[in-house]
C-alpha cells in the first residue's frame, strides 16, 4: 500500500529548522526539553481555559491574556513539527495499567483490548536497555518474567548517569528512597520488592500486582540522545522505497466526503507556519491542495486538532456545524467533549548549596555539560555522559492517595530545576543558569473527574479551537474534591520527604507553594489555582455512539466509511501517568487491525473518478 503522510509543521533535523537558533540541540539533548516545547522552529502556542468563570481563571498566577481574545488564559505548549509531541516531550516512557485496557474492553466487549493482548504491542515496540541481566538471560535462556520487549524500534533507557559524583545528589537519593521503600512497608517487603526490581515500572510482575513505590523513569532514547516517532517515520520512509510519502508544511483542513459518506481524501493548506497557534505565524494564504485516499484517511491531530478537523468536515455535534454553516456529514455530539487531562502541582525547594553534578551548566551548545554529553555520544563506554542525559529526573515513586484505590493515583518526581508550571518563556526558568540550586517535586494526579471541551472558534482550519478543561468542581462530579484531597495528601507526603532532608541540612526553604500554607483550606485554594496538565486527551472516545463515543473499537468513526482516528483523542479515559507509551500501543493496534481488514477484503478501493493521483492511505 502506498501511503501519504501530511505534517502541519517541518522536520527539526532538515533545514531551516536545523539552523534555526538552538537547533538542532534543542531537540536532541534529553536535557534540553523544556527549551524544545518553546523552540519556534516546532512549537505550537495553545492558550486555554481551565475555568470558564473569568476571576476564577485570574487566581492562577500564571495566566496571561490570549493573544487573539485578551481572555485570561494558560500556556499549553503543543509540538509543530515531524514527530508531534515526542519532538519535545520530556521522553518519559511509562506504561499505562492493566486496568486502562481492560476499561476499553469492558465498554467495547471486543477482547483484544485486553491488557494481556495489548502487553503484546508493548513489547513490539520496545527496545529495553536497562534490565541488563534479565536482557541476557532471556536470550539465552528463555526467561523472561519482565515481559519486556529487547528488540522494538524504540530504545527504553536509564534515565541517570551510572556514576554519580554530586555528594549532595546522592545523599538526596538515598535519603528520598529510603523514606519511600520503608513507608508503611517491612524491611523484609522492601528488600523483596527491590530484588524482584519493582522500581521498574514498565515490569509486568509490577503492573500486574498493581504496586506502588520507588521507581526510576526509563526514557526513549538511542545512546542517550532523542528517539520518537520521527526517526521511526524516516527509517520506514528509506526502507519501504517510496512507499511512504511525508508532505511537510501540509496543513489539513477538510476531510472530503463522498455521497456515501466515505472519506475519499483530504484537503489542506501548503505553506511554512500557516495555523496560528504558531509561535511566528505565516500571514501568506497558503496553496490550497488536496489529495486522494483509495482506501482510507486517518486523522492524528491530536486531542485539540483531531475534533477541529472533523467538526470542520461535517461531523461533530449539530449546534457547532449549525453555528458556523457547517455542512453535516454526520452529527455525532462526543466529537470534542470528555476533554481530560491529568493535575499537576509543584512543591519547589532551595537545597543549601547548588548542585555540583550542574556546575558549568548554560542549557546550550558548547558549555562543559553539553561537551561531556557530546563526547559520551561519540565514545560509548557504558558510563559517564554528565547530567544532560537525563530529562531532569532523579528519583520517582507512585502512591495511593487512598489504600481504597485499585490503582496509585499519584506519581512524583524530583527535578533538579525550578519548575512550577507552564507559562510563555517558562523553559529560561526551568533552564535559568542561576537557578542550580532547586528540587522541585513534580506531583501528578491520575484519573481525574474534570472533564472539558474542544470546540470551534471560526470556520477558519487556521484558527485556534477553544478549549476549556473545566477544572475540579466546574465539571460538578463529586470526582472533584476527591482530586484536591488527593493532591492535598500528595503534599503532606512530599512534605514528609524534605522534613528528613532538612534535618540532614541537605535542603533549604519551600520557595513555593510555602510553608506559610499548612491546612487543608489554604492547600486546597492553591491547588484549585495552580494545577495544571500537559497530557490532552480523550475528545474523540472509543465507545457506543449514543454514550457519547466518536470511535468504533477498531477506531473508525461513527457515521462514517474509511475514516478513522489514531492519537491522544481516543481514549475514553486518560490512561496511566505518562501517556506517550499508551499512544504508541495504540497505534500499534491501529496499523495491525487496518492490515488485517486489508488484506482480509474488508477495506474495498473506492471509486476515485478524479484524474489526481491517490495514495492508499492518507494520514
Amino acid at each position: 500500500m502506498r501511503v501519504i503522510l501530511l505534517e502541519a509543521g517541518g522536520d527539526p533535523l532538515e533545514d531551516p529548522a536545523r539552523h534555526s537558533p538552538g537547533m538542532p540541540e534543542d531537540y536532541q539533548v534529553p536535557g534540553f526539553h523544556p527549551l524544545a516545547s518553546e523552540n519556534p522552529s516546532m512549537s505550537w502556542s495553545f492558550f486555554v481555559r481551565h475555568y470558564a468563570n473569568d476571576e476564577r481563571q485570574k487566581a492562577d498566577w500564571k495566566h496571561r491574556h490570549d493573544p487573539d481574545t485578551g481572555e485570561p488564559s494558560i500556556y499549553y505548549p503543543r509540538s509543530a513539527t515531524l514527530g508531534g509531541c515526542t519532538a519535545h516531550n520530556a521522553m518519559i516512557f511509562v506504561a499505562p495499567n492493566d486496568s486502562d485496557w481492560e476499561d476499553i474492553w469492558k465498554r467495547t466487549g471486543d477482547p483484544s483490548w485486553q491488557a494481556r493482548e495489548m502487553r503484546r504491542y508493548f513489547r513490539l515496540i520496545e527496545d529495553c536497555r536497562h534490565r541488563r541481566l534479565w536482557r541476557w538471560l532471556q536470550k539465552w535462556f528463555g526467561l523472561d518474567p519482565t515481559q519486556h520487549g529487547w528488540t522494538g524500534w524504540l530504545p527504553a533507557e536509564r534515565a541517570l548517569p551510572r556514576r554519580i559524583r554530586d555528594l549532595q545528589l546522592l545523599r538526596t537519593f538515598i535519603s528520598t528512597a529510603w523514606r519511600i521503600i520503608f513507608d508503611g512497608s517491612s524491611w523484609t517487603t522492601a528488600i523483596r520488592r527491590l530484588m524482584r526490581g519493582e522500581a521498574d515500572p514498565n515490569d509486568w510482575r509490577r503492573l500486574r500486582q498493581r504496586a506502588d513505590g520507588l521507581c526510576y523513569t526509563p526514557l526513549s532514547t538511542d545512546w542517550h540522545q532523542r528517539k520518537g516517532t520521527r526517526e521511526r517515520l524516516r527509517e520506514t520512509e528509506k526502507s519501504t522505497h517510496g512507499k511512504l510519502y511525508i508532505e511537510l508544511d501540509a496543513l489539513a483542513t477538510k476531510v472530503i466526503f463522498d455521497s456515501e459518506n466515505r472519506a475519499v481524501g483530504v484537503e489542506y493548506l501548503k505553506g511554512k507556519r500557516l495555523y496560528r497557534a504558531h509561535a511566528q505565524p505565516n500571514t501568506e494564504p497558503g496553496e490550497r491542495r488536496e489529495i486522494r485516499a483509495a482506501r482510507e484517511v486517518i486523522l492524528a491531530g491530536g486531542a485539540f486538532n483531531t475534533p477541529q478537523l472533523l467538526m470542520l468536515s461535517g461531523i461533530g455535534p449539530t449546534e457547532v456545524l449549525e453555528k458556523w454553516g457547517i455542512p453535516a456529514v454526520h452529527a455525532l455530539k462526543g466529537v470534542g467533549k470528555n476533554l481530560q487531562d491529568r493535575y499537576e502541582v509543584a512543591v519547589v525547594h532551595t537545597m543549601c548549596r547548588p548542585w555540583s553534578s550542574l556546575k558549568g551548566a548554560r542549557f546550550e551548545r558548547g558549555d562543559p555539560l553539553y561537551k561531556e554529553w557530546s563526547q559520551h555520544r561519540q565514545d560509548w563506554h557504558g558510563h559517564g555522559g554528565g547530567m544532560y542525559i537525563s530529562n531532569g529526573a532523579a528519583i520517582a515513586f507512585s502512591r495511593r492517595s487512598s489504600a481504597k484505590l485499585p490503582d496509585p493515583d499519584l506519581f512524583c518526581m524530583a527535578l533538579l530545576a525550578p519548575f512550577k508550571g507552564y507559562y510563555p518563556k517558562y523553559s529560561a526558568g526551568v533552564c535559568d543558569p542561576k537557578r542550580l540550586d532547586c528540587l522541585t517535586w513534580a506531583l501528578l494526579k491520575a484519573y481525574t473527574g474534570s472533564r472539558g471541551c474542544v470546540t470551534l472558534r471560526s470556520p477558519d482550519p487556521r484558527d485556534r479551537p477553544i478549549i476549556n478543561f473545566h477544572y475540579f468542581e466546574e465539571t460538578g462530579t463529586a470526582a472533584a474534591q476527591r482530586d484536591v484531597e488527593a493532591i492535598i495528601e500528595g503534599i503532606k507526603f512530599v512534605r514528609k520527604i524534605t522534613a528528613r532532608l532538612k534535618s540532614q541540612g541537605l535542603i533549604g526553604e519551600e520557595e513555593f507553594p510555602g510553608e506559610e500554607l499548612q491546612t487543608d483550606e489554604d492547600l486546597a485554594r492553591h491547588v484549585r489555582d495552580t494545577a495544571w496538565g500537559h497530557h490532552a486527551s480523550c475528545t474523540c472516545p472509543i465507545g457506543p455512539e449514543a454514550e457519547g463515543g466518536v470511535l468504533t473499537s477498531d477506531f473508525k468513526v461513527h457515521g462514517t466509511k474509511g475514516l478513522r482516528v489514531v492519537d491522544a483523542s481516543v481514549f475514553p479515559r486518560i490512561p496511566g501517568f505518562f501517556i506517550a507509551s499508551a499512544i504508541y500501543m495504540i497505534a500499534e493496534k491501529a496499523a495491525d487491525v487496518i492490515l488485517h481488514e486489508a488484506e482480509n477484503g474488508c477495506i474495498a478501493p473506492s471509486i476515485n473518478s478524479t484524474d489526481t493521483p491517490a495514495y492508499d492511505i492518507a494520514i
